[in-house]
């Protein structure tokens, strides 16, 4: 799941004023995706938002027209449009990606005494939202080729209250979603989307989202499309569709305005945010090609070093690439933070790959399952070892040229 927190250092965020003046003469690529909110040329943020001309005619019509609340034809637009993009026949908006996942397993059911399937490497919010349900999370190792849940160790790490598995589609690449909804399929367990990360990704020919029982998104500052805050789940089942409509509108009686059958709260998305994420929408292919065009920029000036192993690319399978991302090799002599604070003094910003789960103090206690045993070996490695570079739809490849020269001289320094 994705951080939540802003992802540009305080530097970016001290220097925002100072440099809107540069920001009006951005280089042609920055032009042709929009007015991104970037400081200064010297410094490369990981991610930014691209916000343009649409975005600021369609939020504009949103306010202007009152409907600025939960309730307008942006907000329709949205989730329809979102859920054809995905191949889903649902699509319900939400505030924010966290929630999303919190309310698919509320609506499934999913509560005390029963356990749920987590990646260790994850963003914690994935882990939160099961905890928040009254269920306990059980950790399982990552797959080495794709960086996601491992299916082998999925299985090991089924139990007779395994209730859901949440399979994260992490930095953009899909999990093994044919496996995995092999294994719930045969034990009678819903499968739970994570894709806040991989707007567009593919397993086949489909759409990540619509390959489980639901599909969770988030539309965060600094993912492929935003609204800000906002999330969305998106599913073929239509009893399951009503049911999350009905638990993210404080459980009120359709028929009977303020009476409520049962606890529940306020998850719903905004009209004004849909209108930023209806734009967003719009420009979503162009976005992914950009993508695709950055990780191959990288790939051209990285893929013959042995130190380091970029983004997963399997057969079958098409990477959405939110984070272009590296994975030093254990002959790096520096570790993974040293690297990112020499790149750091080079005006790069980056982002170091999610801390595993159970690292985190208060998540220690719950059960992990590797492939062979208890651990999670494969996603300690990454998590200690993963460095998510520069990655927006604005980069450029002179800007590619910067962060991959910084890399390779951060690489090759001895320990001192």
């Amino acid at each position: 799941m994705p951080q939540r927190r802003q992802d540009a250092s305080q530097q970016v965020r001290g220097r925002r004023d100072e440099c809107l003046p540069e920001l009006r003469n951005q280089s042609k690529n920055h032009a042709k995706f929009g007015s991104a909110v970037l400081p200064p040329k010297s410094f490369i943020p990981v991610a930014a938002p691209v916000i343009g001309d649409l975005e600021l005619k369609y939020v504009t019509d949103a306010v202007r027209s009152g409907w600025v609340s939960s309730i307008g034809p942006y907000l329709e637009r949205f989730e329809r449009g979102f859920a054809a993009f995905c191949g889903a026949r649902h699509g319900i908006a939400v505030c924010n990606g966290t929630v999303a996942i919190h309310l698919a397993l509320r609506a499934l059911g999913v509560g005390p005494g029963d356990e749920v399937i987590v990646p260790n490497l994850t963003f914690a919010a994935t882990a939160h939202a099961v905890l928040e349900t009254g269920a306990e999370p059980v950790f399982v190792d990552a797959s080495p080729e794709s960086w996601c849940l491992d299916p082998v160790a999925t299985a090991r790490a089924l139990s007779p209250k395994t209730r859901a598995i949440i399979p994260v589609h992490l930095y953009g690449h899909p999990a093994d979603m044919t496996a995995l909804a092999g294994l719930a399929t045969e034990h009678g367990l819903h499968l739970v989307e994570d894709a806040a990360e991989a707007h567009g990704a593919r397993v086949g020919v489909s759409r990540v989202g619509a390959l489980g029982t639901v599909g969770a998104f988030s539309f965060y500052g600094n993912k492929l499309m935003t609204t800000g805050e906002g999330g969305m789940l998106v599913t073929n089942d239509d009893a399951l569709a009503e049911r999350i409509r009905f638990l993210k509108d404080h459980g009120m009686s359709k028929e009977r305005r303020y009476f409520h059958t049962e606890l529940a709260f306020n998850y719903r998305m905004t009209n004004v945010q849909a209108a930023l994420g209806v734009a967003q929408l719009e420009q979503v292919e162009r976005f992914l090609e950009q993508k695709r065009r950055i990780i191959q920029w990288y790939r051209q000036r990285l893929s013959s070093r042995t130190d380091v192993q970029l983004n997963p690319s399997l057969d079958g399978y098409e990477n959405a690439y939110w984070m272009a991302s590296v994975v030093l090799g254990a002959k790096v002599p520096l570790a993974r933070d040293a690297v990112a604070s020499m790149l750091k003094a080079a005006g790069i910003d980056t982002r170091p790959f999610f801390v595993p789960m159970t690292e985190l103090p208060h998540l220690s206690r719950y059960r992990a399952v590797g492939v062979e045993g208890p651990g999670c070996p494969v996603a300690a490695r990454l998590g200690s070892r993963g460095l998510n570079l520069p990655s927006g739809c604005s980069l450029s490849e002179a800007d590619v040229d910067r962060v991959c020269e910084a890399l390779v001289q951060a690489l090759s320094l001895p320990v001192q």
